[in-house]
């Protein structure tokens, strides 16, 4: 009897020790791409910035939300504020100042972004896109970012395709 419980307090211990493991990887985020340029100060995913894109007016979020219909299909730059990430790879992102929100996903799905940036001030180019967003997908979006945001919503949408993102680090 006395072999039984201590065997049950190691495989206790054990259990333990891998949940606490998996926890701490989970803390940490996952990180399906690398970045393409780093510095001391920020990683780069997607395509490194070229000159012509640094180039763009950079505009807050606010600014692309309110000159959406005038921005659509144009290449945008724009710095702001990450709400949510995709948890489960990190596949897109919900872009928040104030009342101002949009969907970042990335072009032709070629990159994703560390599941552990919310909070985060990015710097991001891309196209300002509209299109329709069906119940279906705004449900999925909902549950891989773990959040009801409005952002996410079905209907008619506008969206940034980004090419690029900036991520300042830690």
């Amino acid at each position: 009897m006395r072999y039984l419980n201590t065997r049950f307090a190691v495989n206790v211990a054990f259990t333990l020790v891998l949940a606490l493991g998996a926890g701490l990887l989970q803390a940490e985020g996952i990180r399906l791409s690398e970045p393409v340029a780093e510095d001391a100060d920020s990683e780069t995913f997607g395509e490194a910035m070229s000159r012509a894109e640094e180039g763009l007016p950079t505009l807050s979020l606010a600014q692309v939300v309110s000159q959406a219909d005038e921005l659509a299909g144009q290449q945008v730059a724009v710095t702001t504020r990450v709400a949510q990430v995709c948890q489960k790879k990190g596949c897109f992102f919900v872009a928040q100042e104030g009342a101002a929100a949009l969907r970042v996903s990335f072009k032709d799905y070629g990159f994703f972004v560390p599941t552990d940036i919310a909070g985060r001030t990015v710097t991001l180019v891309g196209e300002l896109v509209r299109k329709r967003r069906d119940a279906a997908e705004a449900a999925h979006l909902q549950d891989d970012a773990g959040v009801d945001a409005a952002s996410l919503r079905a209907g008619e949408v506008y969206e940034i395709v980004a090419s690029s993102v900036r991520v300042p680090r830690g």
